[in-house]
């Protein structure tokens, strides 16, 4: 089955600094079953906190040596699609050179191949624009970490679809009233399930599902699963 859509996004940037894309034509927003949601936020606020307080010394270290490596910033800061159809600022240490989206550009312009690629699933498995650093990071998933931020704060979850950039909307169609449903995660099925190996449709496939299926014991099983999925580190680059 292929989730594609041809349905119109609209954008009201009438409040500051955040925008909201309606899902009036993808129907109402899907109501996830199974536990009440603020037993999920407590425990996303619980466990964020946990990590964050173990984790603070390697994520110190982390931003030390990004900074040392070229000098560029140490955050990587981009626009997602979270709740409701709202739009936030994600948080991920920087694994790319400094004029990443220039080369993007100059890349898919001259490479058919790479434009394919990139029109297909919004990455590039041989991706010239990862510093060496970056690499190590994405492999280990240490550049998610500033995502703990973003869970902390409300804009996601520690478990959850991957939060979409505002192109990648029209590639979930009808589907996207349910990715709307829940708040956006740090990890979710996709991640454990092969994450940058699996297409494009099965990841709106899983996100649909766990929307549908949304539960304390879900919740947990994919946080446990995460562990050997990143030990492993499958499907990562």
């Amino acid at each position: 089955m292929y989730f594609s859509g041809t349905e119109e996004i609209a954008v009201d940037h009438a409040a500051p600094q955040r925008g909201v894309i309606s899902t009036v034509a993808f129907g109402r927003a899907a109501a996830p079953r199974g536990a009440p949601l603020d037993i999920v936020r407590m425990l996303d606020i619980l466990i964020a906190l946990v990590v964050l307080i173990f984790l603070f010394p390697a994520m110190v270290v982390v931003a030390l040596a990004i900074k040392a490596q070229d000098g560029g910033p140490v955050f990587f800061r981009q626009t997602r699609v979270g709740y409701a159809g709202r739009t936030f600022t994600c948080w991920k240490f920087r694994t790319m050179v400094v004029d990443a989206e220039a080369r993007l550009k100059a890349l898919l312009e001259q490479s058919p191949a790479a434009r394919l690629e990139w029109a297909a699933d919004q990455k590039l498995r041989d991706d010239p624009r990862i510093t060496w650093l970056g690499d190590y990071l994405r492999k280990s998933s240490l550049d998610e970490l500033p995502q703990i931020l973003n869970v902390l704060k409300g804009e996601m979850s520690l478990v959850g679809p991957r939060p979409i950039v505002l192109n990648e909307v029209e590639k979930y169609g009808r589907w996207f009233r349910h990715y709307c449903a829940v708040r956006p995660g740090v990890t979710g099925l996709w991640q454990i399930s092969g994450r940058n190996d699996v297409s494009y449709d099965k990841r709106v496939a899983f996100d649909v599902a766990f929307a549908r299926s949304q539960s304390v014991g879900l919740y947990l099983r994919i946080l446990i699963a995460t562990v050997p999925a990143v030990l492993m580190r499958n499907g990562s680059y």
